[in-house]
This record gives C-alpha cells, structure tokens and sequence, in this order.
C-alpha cells in the first residue's frame, strides 16, 4: 500500500468522512471515534496490538491502531468524542447500505452531547477564540473561573484529554479545514497557530498516522454546511 490517500472527503463542523482508497499508516491515536465501513475484499488494522480483518469496525477515541492493508475503496468516519457519544455511533455499523449520503444524513440527526459544566463550555469557548496565537492553559483557566489544577482535571474527566492534547487536536482539525479549502499547508499551519508546516505535519503524523501532503493531496474535498 501507497502512503497516500484519494477519494471524497466531506468535513464538518464535529464530524468527517471519507470515501476512498486509504493508504498505510503507522501506528497512531487520534480524539476522533472512528467507524470503518468496505463492501468489497475487507480491510486489516493493526488496533491495539491485536491484527482485524473486517468489513466493518468501530474505533474507539484514543485508541493505537494502524491502517495495514485495504485493497478496496473504505467508507470512515471521524467523529468528535465532545459532539458524539459512542453508543449512538455504534449503531451506524447496522446500516444496510452506509454510504456518504446516508452517514452524512444519520450524523445530522444524532443528538449531540450537551456540556453540562458551564466552566467546561468557557474554557472550550475561549480555546476555540484563541487556535489562531499562543493558548495559554491560565487563560483558558481564567476564563473558566477555574485554577489551573482544576483545568487540568475538569479535561481529562469529561474529555479524556489534557488541555495541550486538546489545543493540538483542536489546531489540526482548523488546518485541516484550511488546508482543504485551498490554503498551502504553510498558510493553513499559520492559520492554525502552528510554527509551521513542519509542525502541522507532525501533528497529522502523530494523530493519524500519515503526513498533512500524502492524506491531503488527492483528496477532493466537499466542506459541510
């Protein structure tokens, strides 16, 4: 298999899919829940350790795992652990026929999870008013009414992440949209608040496995109203 990646790409606001032909990845894990769909010769994933042949596969957030072979075109999708609870994602593997139609239209009408701790939805506020310069976690502390400590412990309860996991995540995923809108990776990493395209790649690597040019490059990209 080919690093690189090709296919439809749909990209929301706290979900998107994939319909294509995906390329080996190293082992990587992403915030994302990931659900993986083939109706032809089923795929391999290395997922924590353990090698999955299958036609269809649920991915937890957070979870190793690594793209080993895929022979046929994969329908996945990406969606936000803030936004989606895992259980209602787990039926979307029932569907007769999934495609990026019928996903696309299940996912619209999925109830989203509600941030019942209003410091929670502060400092997510304020994260989100700063990704473009330097997020400081006492800021984000601030404004949540929060010490730094608590911050800290308030992520890694209710969103199983650091802030500075989180501020990445949170960074990739405008790049992304950035750079799928027609911005050079240089401008969508500026963009973003990375130093650089180099930083902004590394990221890609690490979060899912392949480079912001290999997954990005042929990927004909519809953005989601």
């Amino acid at each position: 298999m080919k690093p690189e990646w090709s296919g439809r790409l749909w990209l929301g606001h706290d979900y998107g899919l994939i319909l294509g032909q995906l390329g080996r990845t190293a082992p990587h894990g992403h915030y994302a829940h990931q659900l993986m769909f083939c109706t032809g010769r089923p795929f391999t994933v290395g997922l924590d350790g353990r090698v999955i042949t299958a036609h269809r596969l649920l991915i937890p957030s957070r979870q190793p795992h690594a793209i080993l072979q895929a022979d046929d075109e994969v329908l996945v999708l990406y969606a936000e652990p803030v936004a989606f609870a895992i259980e209602p994602l787990q039926s979307l593997l029932e569907l007769t026929e999934p495609s990026l139609e019928t996903l696309d239209t299940h996912l619209r009408q999925l109830p989203r999870q509600p941030l019942d701790d209003p410091r929670l939805a502060r400092a997510l506020h304020s994260l989100d008013q700063h990704l473009t310069g330097k997020v400081s976690a006492q800021a984000l502390a601030d404004a949540a009414h929060l010490s730094l400590s608590q911050l800290e412990r308030l992520f890694t309860q209710q969103l199983g992440l650091p802030v500075r996991r989180l501020v990445l995540w949170r960074r990739l995923r405008v790049a992304l949209h950035l750079a799928l809108a027609g911005s050079s990776l240089t401008e969508a990493a500026h963009g973003a608040g990375f130093a650089d395209s180099a930083h902004f790649s590394r990221t890609m690597k690490q979060l899912f496995g392949v480079t912001a040019g290999a997954s990005l490059r042929q990927l004909q990209v519809r953005l989601l109203t």
